[in-house]
């Protein structure tokens, strides 16, 4: 799921599209692994008595807990995307309701990265961009190949940022 043609500017293309690792996924794997197999195991060992209503209530509450803990994640990170463009940065999320944060190249002071063991162990990190306004940086979080975005920002800021000092420096 990358950025719609009809959100880009003109004369922008696409330079890497992305969303988090997918270690944020190891959690509702389990959880979908667990109650799955629970659920299973309780729904076969319930009594039949009656009109089998304590069986469907176990696979009830197992599909509820599978859908909550399991597919809901699966979605939100399925439509959490960061895009690079060589004019800005955008973060898109939201299931139901899509939000974001879009920081202009031009504009970002800072870009660095963060990396704890485990992240250096799965090759992803935290990318952290400071940019001329008085909000919060943006951090995005998780990202696979940290290094390479890290440097793809970093290069296309200093592009942008050089051609504008030669344009003074010519001017003077």
């Amino acid at each position: 799921m990358t950025l719609p043609r009809k959100l880009m500017i003109e004369g922008e293309s696409i330079i890497t599209s992305t969303r988090t690792h997918i270690k944020v996924l190891f959690v509702p794997f389990l959880i979908l692994i667990v109650v799955a197999g629970a659920g299973g195991f309780l729904a076969a060992s319930v009594s039949d008595s009656g009109n089998g209503l304590p069986r469907w209530a176990v696979i009830a509450v197992a599909l509820v807990l599978i859908v909550w803990g399991s597919v809901i994640p699966f979605i939100r990170w399925f439509t959490w995307t960061y895009t690079l463009t060589n004019k800005r940065i955008i973060e898109q999320k939201g299931i139901l309701t899509r939000s974001g944060r879009v920081i202009p190249l031009n504009r970002i002071n800072d870009v660095s990265f963060e990396k704890n063991l485990n992240d250096r162990l799965l090759g992803c990190g935290t990318l952290i961009i400071h940019d001329a306004s008085e909000q919060a940086g943006l951090a995005l979080r998780d990202i696979p190949h940290i290094e390479d975005l890290h440097r793809t920002v970093t290069s296309l800021v200093f592009e942008i940022h050089g051609g504008k000092q030669q344009a003074t420096d010519e001017s003077i």
